[in-house]
């Protein structure tokens, strides 16, 4: 099995051309927002909702956000996040990927969110590191697109 910088080295690096925006929001003001079909995501870019305990996070491009706007008064909201995913399509049982990533970007002091969907990992700059980020990465990834 491939270590994890061996499987990174080998990875491209997409970046959505979007522009993302994460809310946090309480469990009864979440349900309202279901409540109406017109302020569903479009289903035509990345967007992420998770639920735990303390909140629902919902990772929403600047079209649905506006879409939604009106109805996340009370919402925490953080924007200008560009969406960075690892094209490789990895093994679940990998391990230290995005250890791995995150040790880069730490010794760049780039802040990341990271994000896993089955068999694809994610990271979340800001607009602001993006520059920074990918000339980090750069030298440990095969190819930034």
């Amino acid at each position: 099995m491939q270590n994890a910088a061996q499987i990174l080295r080998e990875s491209q690096l997409s970046i959505a051309a979007e522009t993302y925006s994460l809310i946090s929001m309480r469990h009864e003001d979440f349900a309202r927002l279901l409540e109406n079909a017109e302020l569903s995501p479009r289903m035509s870019a990345p967007f992420s909702i998770f639920m735990d305990k303390h909140e629902v996070t919902l990772m929403l491009d600047d079209v649905d956000f506006e879409t939604m706007r009106h109805a996340l008064r009370e919402a925490k909201i953080e924007r200008g996040f560009r969406l960075l995913t690892f094209e490789t399509e990895l093994d679940l049982n990998v391990i230290g990927f995005l250890a791995e990533v995150a040790r880069i970007l730490a010794d760049s002091s780039i802040p990341i969110l990271a994000m896993s969907a089955f068999s694809r990992d994610h990271i979340l700059v800001k607009q602001l590191d993006l520059a920074n980020a990918l000339k980090a990465l750069g030298p440990y990834v095969h190819e930034l697109c």
